[in-house]
């Protein structure tokens, strides 16, 4: 049901070695919602990410996903997860694309169980999705950067995933090659109504492209369409500057 909270955060905290990383955190994320999180470095933006996948666990606060505690929750075919150094591995690993993303189906077949013709079928489909069935059979590490992150998204894609969540995604990807992400990050949201949460350095960019905008420095600053953010002066006071200028083409 559009509208409807499939991923939420109440009053969490967050500490690591007697430090506090995220501060009362109060977040809902909204069924077909494209979410851009920012913040400066050290702002707490991956760890809520890995709260929200059940990596880590808040001092204080609740968690839950579709409704049920996090720690409870065991449907993770309907979340997908892209972390930030998803594509830091050796380059000569010996897997092609199509295994990588084929990979993305052992939750659901469970360990040591083979892949049956549905899994194949799903992976095909991540793969024709993101651009790169041509590529299917060439070894993973030889792709670009931009390819590579592809891929990883495809991997996630492969589950199905009704929240699409993504960690720093064009780190490394030429803007030709950002460009085309964003394109098939907005398909994915408009057409197949996956909910999108993107967490990223770059303010500009993800301002411009997403529906709603959570601007975090271990508390939340802010929650709500980008383009409020930029009257209520919430950017200046995130990062301490009047020089960020962003644009917003919704």
């Amino acid at each position: 049901m559009a509208g409807e909270v499939i991923a939420e955060l109440e009053h969490v905290c967050v500490d690591f070695d007697g430090e506090r990383v995220l501060d009362r955190v109060d977040l809902q994320i909204r069924r077909g919602d494209f979410l851009g999180v920012i913040g400066p470095n050290g702002a707490g933006k991956t760890t809520l990410l890995r709260v929200l996948v059940g990596l880590v666990r808040p001092s204080c606060g609740h968690v839950r996903l579709f409704g049920q505690d996090v720690r409870q929750f065991r449907q993770w075919h309907r979340v997908g997860y892209v972390p930030q150094k998803a594509v830091a591995f050796e380059t000569r690993f010996p897997a092609t694309v199509l295994e990588v993303v084929l990979s993305g189906r052992a939750g659901r077949v469970g360990a040591g169980r083979r892949f049956r013709p549905e899994d194949r079928t799903a992976a095909v489909v991540a793969l024709r999705t993101v651009g790169l069935w041509e590529v299917r059979d060439r070894l993973v590490g030889r792709l670009s950067v931009g390819q590579q992150q592809r891929v990883f998204v495809a991997r996630a894609l492969a589950n199905e995933p009704e929240l699409l969540l993504l960690d720093e995604p064009t780190v490394g990807v030429d803007p030709e090659g950002e460009e085309r992400f964003y394109g098939l990050l907005h398909r994915l949201n408009q057409e197949r109504g996956t909910t999108v949460v993107l967490v990223s350095h770059d303010v500009a960019a993800v301002a411009r492209e997403v529906s709603q905008l959570a601007c975090l420095n271990r508390t939340l600053f802010f929650h709500g369409p980008p383009e409020e953010a930029l009257r209520a002066g919430t950017l200046e006071k995130l990062y301490g500057t009047r020089s960020l200028l962003v644009t917003h083409r919704h």
